[in-house]
Parts: structure tokens; C-alpha cells; sequence
């Protein structure tokens, strides 16, 4: 009878540890990304006129560098109201359809990569969002394209957001700018290679994808917190198993 205690009493403190090594493997994995986009500027006003926005993207690869950075405008600014500033060295600006384009040689593995560029003027708004893909030398890509509520609550990949002061007294929107079919002499946008448009897929399209690096979606904790409970009901049965051995 001893015996038989004795050996229900190692068996379920190993199936113990075995459930706090499981849950700690689901916690570590399911820990989100800590880099992340911001965004700055020093007349962060709606309706300001002539605003750099200085742009940073932390990078959390330890093997690979930044090359691209993909961004959707908020809605109230046009690619034709963005101007490139400045860049990591060899970057170059690229308008699109909904927003802009800043890539370029590889920063150095695990540097940050900074830009800025100036906008004609902020839109009458409270804050903006710039949802923006990240990508690295080696294909891979961090979507940083989360707004509010859908962010999960810090477990995201939430989108850079600006926040802006009131518009300043009699401060109004000024005329919007010329399109390429308004300015005859205007250069031609540069249609972009097939290869271009695989490395670099809207953002807005990436809504409705699955995040490849940052924080797990409402499914993946679902799934995780299934686990846990199986784990701990195998647990509970095994006890109890040998318990109801041991008595007789």
C-alpha cells in the first residue's frame, strides 16, 4: 500500500512539471514582437502646413537588414502631398497608388532604419495612422498594420499612429494638389516589375492576411488556452487514476 502511494505521488508530480514545462513553452512562444514603427513630428497640428514626419523602424531580426518600407496614407493626404527628406544611404522615395515606397541597400543586421519626409498639409484629424510593411534582406516582412481594438490590446502589430492637436485659429485646408492628368509635364510613374510587386504587397491587402511575426491572433490564444486545459484534465485523470489503484 505504501509503495503504491508512494509511486501515485512521484507520478503525479511528474505529470505537474510536465504541465508547467508545457504552459511556460506556450507562453514563451506566444510572447509578442517588441520592435515595432513610430512616427514624430515637430508640428503635429491638424492642418499644419509643410510637416516633416520622421519615421522609425526598429528592427528584431538578428540576421537580416531593413531594405523596404511600405506606407499606406491616412486618408486626408495623397501620395502627390508627400516629398522624400532623408533616408538610410542609397534609399530612394517611390510614390504608389496609396502611399509610398522608401527602400534600398540593407541597413546594417539589427540597426533601426530612420527617414523622414515632409507633407504639404495634415488633414483636420485627431491622429493618423500609417500602416506600414517592414521588410528585411532576407524576404521576411513585419506588418505593422493594426488599428485600435483590432491590435488585441498591446498583442499586435499595431500601426504607427500620430496624434494631433486642434487645428490652430482660421487655420483652413489649402487647394489639393495637381494630379499627373492635371500636369501634362509631368514624368510618367514607373510601372513597377513583377518582382517589385511580390516583395512588396499592400498593406492593405495584408488586413486580411495572418501576422507573420508579431502578436498571435484571438484563434492562436484560443488554441493556446485549449492546450492548457487538456494538459491540466490529463493531469486531474491521472491523479485520480492512481489514487483509485492505490485503495485497492
Amino acid at each position: 500500500m505504501f509503495r503504491a502511494a508512494k509511486t501515485t505521488h512521484r507520478t503525479a508530480r511528474r505529470l505537474t512539471l510536465a504541465l508547467g514545462a508545457t504552459t511556460a513553452l506556450l507562453l514563451l512562444t506566444a510572447v509578442p514582437a517588441a520592435a515595432h514603427v513610430e512616427v514624430e513630428a515637430d508640428k503635429a497640428q491638424a492642418l499644419a502646413e509643410n510637416v516633416e514626419l520622421t519615421f522609425v523602424a526598429e528592427s528584431e531580426s538578428a540576421t537580416a537588414g531593413i531594405t523596404e518600407l511600405r506606407v499606406v496614407l491616412p486618408e486626408g493626404i495623397a501620395p502627390a502631398d508627400v516629398t522624400y527628406g532623408e533616408g538610410p544611404k542609397g534609399w530612394k522615395f517611390t510614390a504608389n497608388d496609396d502611399g509610398y515606397t522608401v527602400k534600398g541597400p540593407a541597413v546594417k543586421t539589427g540597426e533601426d532604419a530612420e527617414y523622414s519626409v515632409v507633407v504639404r498639409q495634415l488633414p483636420d484629424a485627431k491622429e493618423l495612422a500609417f500602416k506600414t510593411l517592414q521588410t528585411y534582406s532576407d524576404g521576411k516582412v513585419d506588418r505593422w498594420i493594426e488599428l485600435g481594438e483590432a491590435s488585441g490590446g498591446g498583442h499586435g502589430n499595431e500601426a504607427p499612429v500620430l496624434e494631433l492637436k486642434a487645428a490652430a485659429p482660421g487655420a483652413k485646408p489649402v487647394s489639393p494638389s495637381p494630379t499627373e492628368s492635371e500636369s501634362p509635364s509631368a514624368a510618367p510613374t514607373p510601372t513597377a516589375t513583377a518582382e517589385e510587386t511580390d516583395a512588396s504587397p499592400s498593406p492593405q491587402a495584408a488586413d486580411t492576411e495572418k501576422d507573420d511575426d508579431g502578436g498571435l491572433s484571438a484563434g492562436a490564444w484560443t488554441g493556446i488556452v485549449a492546450a492548457i486545459v487538456v494538459v491540466a484534465a490529463a493531469v486531474g485523470f491521472a491523479v485520480v487514476r492512481r489514487r483509485g489503484s492505490a485503495q485497492q
